[in-house]
């Protein structure tokens, strides 16, 4: 296995350097209120894109094997919270409660859509029906991740169910995602020969906005808060709950007679979780600094995941050639 499938990806770097920059030079005043108001209007069009991107063909094509499909979204929306709930002993006396807090919203995020497909490929499994998963993960998502907010992650014990967190990701990212989906017909060409375009234009939006989240949490003290030592604990807990998840998902699929290729593809679909969508609603759904610790914990699983996610679906392949 080459050394540079365990270092961080580009995306991650420059995530990273997004990081520094905002510590060093956070956005403040008039220029942080316009460059706010630009993050908004690049979210509206990363979910636009999102939209125009999805071929509808593909989703149909794995869409009746709702057994598998169900049981990715219980593990997406229902075994990752519940695990988050559970660790809430172990893991509050070694995290801040703003960490924690990330780490819940981590929990309740959709699964990632190209990274999932790309490994189940990879590793041989079924891609139709991870094609139509991730897909499905990701809409729902959009409704799902802000009802869960509400209900365990910022109101908890302290306040009534809301639903202004629901009804700002509708306006903000489930509108413009249902207007690519009905201009498709019109924007395929065009989105399939800028295809590498829009890759870098979804990368600009999701740099943009953690800059923005980051320079809020710096200007109100994001480093003073948040010891460097806290991110080797975040790792820890990051790849704890992976491991979990993943034993979870690996014997769950085999307990209920899941052939290879479809247990292949709940392994890589159920155990990830999505920055691209974990970013810009975090935008959305938490005010002020707060966005920019809540995203740390994401980040970091991010990475583990493709890291890990490599490794196994490299080994499944070679498996599949030994065959």
């Amino acid at each position: 296995m080459k050394l540079k499938q365990y270092l961080p990806d580009a995306m991650m770097l420059m995530l990273f350097s997004m990081i520094l920059l905002a510590s060093f030079f956070p956005a403040r005043g008039q220029f942080a209120a316009g460059i706010d108001q630009v993050s908004v209007g690049m979210i509206a069009l990363l979910f636009f894109m999102h939209g125009a991107r999805l071929s509808r063909e593909a989703v149909i094509a794995g869409l009746f094997h709702w057994r598998l499909h169900l049981l990715v979204l219980s593990i997406t929306f229902a075994v990752f919270p519940l695990l988050g709930i559970v660790l809430k002993p172990l893991l509050q006396p070694w995290l801040t409660p703003e960490l924690y807090l990330g780490v819940m919203y981590l929990c309740v995020l959709p699964s990632t859509v190209q990274s999932s497909i790309a490994f189940t490929s990879v590793a041989r499994g079924n891609v139709p029906a991870a094609v139509c998963s991730a897909s499905a993960s990701n809409i729902l998502g959009i409704f799902i991740t802000p009802v869960l907010v509400s209900l365990l992650v910022k109101t908890g014990d302290t306040g009534p169910f809301s639903w202004e967190p629901v009804l700002k990701i509708v306006n903000q990212l489930l509108l413009p995602f249902v207007a690519g989906q009905v201009l498709r017909p019109v924007l395929r060409k065009v989105v399939d020969r800028h295809s590498a375009f829009l890759k870098k234009l979804d990368q600009s939006s999701i740099l943009l906005v953690v800059y923005v989240a980051f320079s809020e949490a710096v200007v109100q003290g994001l480093w003073s808060k948040l010891p460097l030592s806290l991110i080797g604990t975040l790792l820890l807990v990051s790849a704890l709950i992976l491991a979990i998840i993943m034993m979870f998902a690996v014997l769950t699929s085999r307990l209920l007679g899941f052939n290879r290729a479809d247990s292949i593809t709940i392994l890589f679909c159920g155990s990830k979780k999505s920055l691209a969508s974990g970013v810009p609603m975090a935008k959305v759904l938490f005010a002020g600094g707060a966005a920019g610790i809540v995203l740390l914990p994401i980040m970091l699983f991010h990475q583990l995941q493709l890291m890990v996610c490599t490794v196994l679906a490299q080994r499944f392949a070679n498996q599949s050639e030994g065959e």
